[in-house]
């Protein structure tokens, strides 16, 4: 290193492309042009960007039209059916509607439908999560003859009408004397095409093939790999997957209404018993759809937080 004579002592010299302390500029950000878009960078990034007025418009307009359904259903069944029948309508509420939806509890035997829907709803979700996750791994992930092809079969059953297995299904169930039980209406949905399909997509991404691979030279077998690794990191899909099921299960009219009766109904076998006679009360029936729907809000306001979260990080899994 070079040095320079002062009065009375020595100082180094600075090499030419060298800062003070040693460092040369640019190598670590301090001293180059690069520093100031790299500290804009990383104020964006910590910034929440929001959205225009033109986009709050439109979300206000579909959130209002996601509502109106909802909200109908309430002011209808607050009202009396000369009411509802008048023009035009009435689009504010009345003073019936707890008078409608005991009318509706006791005619349409709702407590019995309400247990029922849960019992089927919840045991369709949990089954076909667990089937589809394991069906969606083996496909995913597991090496055997004729898989692609079996997964194209597996696509292939979504597109198949499910009025065309009505009456083979039903001859099935008559002849095992399941009629008008549960387990005629839980154990054909227990599985669903597009839950495997689903399980099968996200598994694909979102598992790493060595982490199954460092599992097993760890000496796991192929349920402790599934229960260990599998499941952990399909838990967002599954969340996802099962609320879709329970409300697709919930809001299952078909087939429950060809295989149970007004004895042993689910909800919505339930309600069309409240639509005979001359002159259906419409906000009776609007009573008990209301009713029916109770449930499934205060299952969304208690864990929408959770199923959101469980979205948004299957969203940004990888």
């Amino acid at each position: 290193m070079l040095e320079t004579r002062t009065a009375g002592h020595r100082t180094p010299a600075t090499p030419t492309g060298a800062t003070p302390g040693g460092r040369e500029p640019g190598r670590n950000g301090r001293g180059s042009g690069s520093s100031a878009p790299n500290r804009k960078r990383a104020g964006t990034a910590g910034r929440q960007l929001h959205a225009g007025r033109i986009t709050y418009a439109v979300l206000t307009l579909f959130t209002l039209g996601s509502l109106f359904p909802l909200v109908w259903t309430a002011v209808a069944a607050s009202r009396n059916n000369q009411r509802l029948a008048e023009t035009p309508p009435p689009f504010w509420f009345g003073g019936n509607l707890f008078s409608n939806m005991s009318t509706a509890w006791n005619d349409a035997n709702m407590g019995k439908a309400l247990l029922n829907t849960v019992v089927v709803a919840g045991t369709v979700a949990l089954s076909t999560v667990v089937f589809a996750t394991l069906a969606g791994y083996a496909f995913a992930k597991l090496r055997f003859r004729a898989k692609n092809a079996l997964l194209l079969l597996v696509i292939g059953t979504m597109m198949v009408p499910p009025q065309l297995s009505v009456v083979p299904l039903y001859m099935a169930v008559a002849k095992l004397e399941w009629a008008n039980q549960l387990q005629a209406v839980i154990l054909p949905m227990m599985v669903s095409a597009f839950g495997v399909f689903f399980m099968r997509q996200y598994l694909v991404n979102a598992l790493p093939t060595e982490l199954i691979e460092a599992a097993r030279v760890d000496g796991a077998h192929s349920l402790r790999v599934v229960w260990h690794v599998v499941f952990p990191i399909a838990r967002p899909a599954m969340a996802v997957l099962g609320m879709l099921t329970f409300v697709m299960a919930w809001n299952e009219f078909f087939w429950p209404v060809i295989a149970l009766t007004q004895d042993n109904p689910t909800v919505q076998v339930a309600l069309t018993g409240l639509g005979r006679g001359y002159i259906p009360d419409e906000s009776v029936i609007m009573a008990g759809a209301f009713l029916g729907t109770l449930p499934l809000l205060v299952a969304f306001a208690l864990f929408g937080k959770q199923i959101v979260g469980g979205i948004m990080q299957g969203a940004v899994k990888g």
